[in-house]
């Protein structure tokens, strides 16, 4: 328990309960490492729709598709889930339904694309809302003063979780291609790997992560979703109080959009213009975790240490210079080195981003507004990745300028932070407390 100090946590708020919330990104960290950045991807652009020239746009609409249904419920259920404190009962139901799901896709083969589809579709929108939810939990684990580091050990934690995931998916990988097994005989248990390990992890979660929240007196007598709705549109039309906040959604949807790309296309990328085969894809994504897993946990100290936004600002200069390198390499080596920094940045930004919500999230609306960041990086989830498809599709198929293009969304949002202000934020947070 030396990664959770207790001087770091709230009063009342013991390690094991820490753990336990880090334990989930430990859980889900496998169904983004194996179905949507290793593994199934580029299964279903290869085998499931046969390499055909639209495939990649299929994937990324799929994508595209599971964001905007979180996008567009996603604030309301946040929302509910405070109203009524219910953010651990709904973060058992859609992991349930995550789990689920991710097992269905090993009745998928190729040719079946419209099953794979809707199963993507699916599967997503649970582990995105199970995201949203866990990440609403930081700000009553954690001091203001160490949510940069807490939200670090669970990032860090997390990849482990995933590089679990994708290890034992290698080595099975790596045994069924010697005895001759084609892709759509050894994908399959990739899946039921993923969805064991996500569901046993999660058990943890459950165990030992409690609710703080208790519910709120205007709830009486209120049907839940009007009362979450209201809530929901007294938060948008005081918005002008949280510009800080809504800068920090406009600077999280462009780099988030880029993120975004890089998890769904990053094993694409690797096979349609470097020649990599499975396994060499299976391992470039074990090392980016081992580098994301790494970024994340020193990251977390220097992010309190310097502060959020300077420490945010930094990792997406990284993410251009990612970009950059991924477009220029014509060897394997050169995209490794890309790779490598695009783990170190991963971690980093996405904790950073979540620490960020907790410093300007008035405390009885965290999941409210953890739900408007979903929002947020719902949208930027849709643009990202459909971006990069309509660029490769408008172009007969050139990555290499797609991925380019990729860079622009880090750059803007690196422009998009500068405006914001974490003292007055944070204030605006007070007030609304008060």
């Amino acid at each position: 328990m030396a990664w959770f100090p207790q001087d770091a946590l709230n009063d009342g708020v013991r390690r094991r309960e820490v753990f336990g919330w880090a334990m989930y990104d430990f859980a889900n960290s496998g169904y983004t490492t194996v179905v949507l950045t290793a593994v199934f991807n580029a299964y279903f652009v290869a085998a499931v729709a046969g390499a055909a020239p639209w495939a990649t746009l299929a994937w990324t609409a799929a994508l595209g598709l599971s964001r905007g249904i979180v996008m567009l419920t996603m604030p309301s259920l946040g929302a509910y889930a405070d109203v009524r404190a219910a953010k651990k009962r709904l973060l058992m139901a859609t992991t349930a339904g995550c789990v689920l799901a991710t097992a269905a896709l090993t009745q998928v083969g190729p040719g079946d694309v419209a099953l794979a589809f809707a199963l993507i579709v699916l599967s997503n929108v649970f582990y995105a809302y199970g995201e949203s939810l866990t990440a609403a939990f930081l700000p009553e684990l954690s001091r203001p003063e160490a949510l940069g580091r807490v939200s670090g050990w669970g990032w860090s934690f997390g990849y482990f979780g995933g590089m679990l995931t994708l290890g034992l998916s290698l080595a099975y990988v790596i045994s069924a291609q010697a005895r001759g097994a084609t892709a759509a005989q050894f994908v399959p248990v990739t899946m039921i790997i993923t969805a064991a390990i996500y569901g046993a992890a999660a058990l943890v979660t459950f165990r030992l992560l409690r609710e703080h929240a208790r519910p709120q007196p205007q709830a009486a007598g209120q049907a839940g979703i009007a009362a979450s709705l209201g809530r929901l549109r007294e938060t948008w039309q005081q918005a002008r109080h949280y510009r800080d906040f809504v800068w920090l959604m406009v600077c999280g949807f462009f780099y988030q959009a880029g993120i975004a790309v890089v998890i769904a296309l990053a094993a694409v990328y690797a096979e349609q213009v470097l020649g990599f085969k499975q396994t060499e894809t299976m391992m470039l994504v074990f090392l980016v975790n081992i580098a994301a897993a790494l970024g994340a946990f020193t990251f977390g100290y220097w992010q309190d240490r310097i502060g959020h936004k300077r420490a945010l600002g930094a990792t997406l200069l990284g993410w251009v210079l990612m970009t950059v390198l991924a477009y220029l390499a014509t060897s394997a080596a050169l995209f490794w080195v890309a790779a490598v920094i695009a783990g170190l940045c991963m971690g980093s930004s996405q904790s950073a981003g979540r620490a960020m919500v907790g410093v300007f999230a008035p405390p009885q609306r965290l999941a409210e507004f953890y739900g408007l960041w979903t929002f947020a990086t719902s949208l930027a989830s849709i643009v990202g990745p459909v971006t990069y498809g309509i660029v490769t599709w408008a172009t007969a198929g050139n990555h290499r300028l797609a991925i380019l293009s990729t860079g622009l969304f880090f750059l803007v949002g690196w422009f998009a932070i500068r405006p914001i202000d974490m003292s007055r934020g944070a204030s605006a947070a007070r007030r609304a407390t008060a």
